[in-house]
């Protein structure tokens, strides 16, 4: 068992979702209420990592972020070091392909909340920041649940895009899904059984605990 590459998937899984929270609230519910020319174009940009493939995304992600690139000379100039092939490269990019699990199901939830009860609550006198914080995201907040742990459990399985823009270095790049590679590569099947085990049960855990979460808060509102 390589408990460094879990603890590794672990921890960008943790800071992806910490990143993606508030960009999945304020994105989806702009895109729940917003109505404006280009809407559609824009809902197709933040679906995009879903029809890409992995390899495809993170090449694309790789060129972005290379040593050649404008992002990756800025990157080298500050902090003295490159983007890609670093664990900083590599949240970067879990933040950028999870963005349509993060943004999509807060949306709906955002949807869902009714326009009477936005309404009601703007006549009150409520300020636009406290009619999120007391009406819409309450009442989102399945949503928005949702939205962390498919960004969380999707980080956890990422693949593709973390090989092709964090490689496979041990301690700073090389995540569970790339040691359970490893290991079957090197016709290890016994340890790959058993990461893939504790990452399954991982996996499903978050779900069951998040489903329960979700019923929870739904009596409660209902």
């Amino acid at each position: 068992m390589d408990w460094t590459a879990l603890w590794l998937s672990l921890e960008l899984a943790a800071l992806t979702v910490a990143v993606l929270l508030p960009l999945s609230i304020l994105a989806g519910r702009w895109l729940a209420y917003a109505e404006f020319g280009g809407k559609g174009l824009i809902e197709a940009l933040v679906a995009l990592p879903l029809v890409l493939p992995p390899t495809v995304f993170g090449f694309y992600l790789l060129t972005a972020f290379g040593a050649s690139s404008p992002v990756g000379r800025l990157w080298q100039a500050a902090f003295g070091h490159q983007l890609v092939f670093s664990f900083e490269g590599l949240l970067v990019a879990s933040v950028i392909v999870n963005i349509p699990f993060a943004i999509q199901p807060a949306q709906r939830g955002f949807e869902a909340v009714a326009r009477e009860l936005r309404e009601a609550a703007a006549s009150c006198g409520m300020s636009p920041l406290r009619r999120l914080l007391r009406v819409e995201l309450p009442l989102a907040w399945p949503g928005v649940m949702t939205a962390m742990v498919l960004s969380f459990a999707h980080t956890l399985g990422e693949f593709g895009v973390v090989l092709m823009v964090g490689g496979s270095i041990p301690g700073e790049t090389k995540t569970i899904a790339i040691a359970i590679y490893d290991r079957v590569q090197g016709f290890d099947d016994r340890s790959a059984a058993v990461m893939s085990g504790v990452l399954l049960l991982i996996s499903l855990s978050t779900i069951a605990v998040t489903f329960a979460l979700s019923r929870r808060v739904g009596r409660r509102l209902g």
